[in-house]
C-alpha cells in the first residue's frame, strides 16, 4: 500500500508555482516589468537633459535639478516597494506598509522638491550644456514634451527620415519624438489600470463579503445594486464626465473604478457564501472575533484566489478604455498617451503607419500580457484546466 504524502506547501505557494510552470505568463510577466522599468525610470531614459556632465571641473546632473514632484514620488514609492517587499511580514501588512510609507513619500516630495517652473528643452541643446569637458546622455536624447522647434522639426516624421537627427519611433504632430512619449506613456497606462482595478476592488471585497456573509436581505439589496451598477455604460459616463467638468486622469481613474466593482462583488460574494459555514468561520464566530476580522482575516484570505484573475483581466480594460477616451480626443491634454498618438495615426487623409504600430502595438501587447496572466492563475486555481494544460499539481 502507497503511503500518501503530505504537502507542506501553502496554498498561495502552490497556485503561484503552478502559475509561472506556463510560458506565456512569464512572457506576460516580463512585458509588464517592462512597462514598470520604463515608468519609474522615464527621466532617465528620454530626456533632453544630461544624466550627468562636467563643465570647467564642476560636475553635475541636470536631470535631477529638473526632476518634478510625479518623478520623484515614483522613484521613492519604487524603492519603498522593494524593501517592503524584502520584509518577511504578511502580504496584507506588506501591502499597508507600502502604502502608508507612499503616502508619507507624496508628503515630504511636495515639500522639498522644487523643480523650476519652466523648462525650455532649446537651452539644453545650447553652448552651456555642449561645450562641456564630457556628459552622458539618456539613451533617448528627447524629452517627451521636446518639440525640436530650433531643430525644425516639422512633425509627423516617419523614423529614420529626419536630416541631421535620429528618431527611432519617428516623430508625431508636434514635432516631439515618438519613443520618448512612448516610454512616459507607461506611466498613464500602469497607473489608470492599477488604480482604478484597486479602488473597483475595494468596493468588490466590501460590498461582495457583505452579501456572501450575511445572505438573506442583505444578499438580495446587494445584488440589486451590483445590478444596476452593472447596467452604468461606463465609456459614455466617461464621456459625460469629461463634457461637463473636462479632461482629468484622476477623475478617469474614479469613475472607472466605482463603475467596475460589481465583478469583483459577485465573485466574492459566491466565495463567501460557501466559506461561511465552514468550521473555522463558525469557530472564528462562536469566539466572539469581530466582524472585520472574521471577514478579512479569515475569509477573505481562503477567497481571494479566483479574484487574481478577475483582477488581471480589470486592469487590461481598465487601460482599454483610457485608450479609447484618448484616441477620440478627449484623454489628458498635458501627458503623453497611446490613445492620443494612435489618433496621430490618420492626420490630412494621410496614413502615418509609425503612429498606429507603435502606439496601438504597444496597447495590444499590453492587454495582451494582462489576458494571459489571468489566464494563467484561472488554470491554476482551476485543477481540472489545471490537468489539461499538462501542470503538475
Amino acid at each position: 500500500m502507497t503511503k500518501p504524502v503530505i504537502s507542506r506547501e501553502s496554498f498561495s505557494a502552490r497556485i503561484w508555482r503552478k502559475t509561472l510552470a506556463g510560458v506565456g505568463v512569464k512572457f506576460g510577466f516580463a512585458w509588464v516589468a517592462l512597462l514598470v522599468f520604463c515608468a519609474v525610470f522615464a527621466p532617465f531614459l528620454a530626456n533632453s537633459m544630461p544624466l550627468l556632465m562636467s563643465r570647467d571641473g564642476v560636475i553635475s546632473a541636470p536631470v535631477l535639478e529638473y526632476l518634478s514632484v510625479e518623478d520623484a514620488w515614483i522613484l521613492t514609492s519604487f524603492f519603498i516597494a522593494l524593501a517592503v517587499y524584502r520584509l518577511k511580514v504578511g502580504g496584507g501588512k506588506q501591502i499597508l506598509l507600502f502604502l502608508l510609507g507612499s503616502a508619507l513619500a507624496a508628503v515630504l516630495v511636495n515639500s522639498f522638491v522644487k523643480p523650476p517652473v519652466l523648462v525650455i528643452y532649446d537651452d539644453f541643446r545650447s553652448t552651456a550644456y555642449t561645450q562641456v569637458d564630457w556628459k552622458i546622455m539618456p539613451p533617448i536624447p528627447y524629452a517627451p514634451v521636446d518639440y525640436l522647434r530650433d531643430l525644425g522639426s516639422k512633425g509627423l516624421e516617419a523614423p529614420f527620415t529626419t536630416e541631421g537627427h535620429t528618431h527611432w519611433m519617428g516623430t508625431e504632430e508636434n514635432g516631439a519624438d515618438v519613443l520618448s512619449r512612448m516610454i512616459h506613456a507607461c506611466r498613464i497606462s500602469l497607473s489608470i489600470g492599477l488604480i482604478a482595478s484597486g479602488i473597483a476592488l475595494a468596493i468588490g471585497i466590501v460590498v461582495g463579503g457583505l452579501m456572501g456573509y450575511f445572505s438573506g436581505i442583505v444578499d438580495m439589496l446587494g445584488m440589486r445594486l451590483v445590478e444596476i451598477f452593472e447596467d452604468i455604460p461606463t465609456l459614455f459616463l466617461l464621456l459625460t464626465f469629461v463634457a461637463f467638468f473636462g479632461r482629468s486622469l484622476y477623475m478617469m481613474m474614479v469613475i472607472i473604478g466605482v463603475t467596475g466593482w460589481s465583478g469583483y462583488a459577485r465573485y466574492v460574494r459566491q466565495e463567501f457564501l460557501k466559506l461561511r459555514n465552514q468550521d473555522y468561520v463558525q469557530a472564528a464566530v462562536a469566539s466572539g472575533l469581530p466582524l472585520t476580522s472574521i471577514l478579512f482575516r479569515h475569509m477573505l484570505s481562503n477567497g481571494v484566489a479566483p479574484l487574481l484573475v478577475a483582477v488581471s483581466f480589470g486592469v487590461a480594460g481598465a487601460i482599454l478604455s483610457e485608450a479609447t477616451l484618448s484616441f477620440l480626443g478627449l484623454g489628458v491634454v498635458d501627458a503623453p498617451s497611446w490613445g492620443a498618438m494612435l489618433d496621430q495615426a490618420v492626420k490630412s487623409s494621410t496614413f502615418n503607419w509609425w503612429m498606429a504600430v507603435f502606439p496601438g502595438g504597444s496597447i495590444f501587447m499590453t492587454v495582451f500580457a494582462y489576458n494571459l496572466i489571468g489566464e494563467a492563475f484561472r488554470d491554476a486555481i482551476d485543477p481540472r484546466l489545471s490537468d489539461k494544460a499538462g501542470v503538475k499539481s
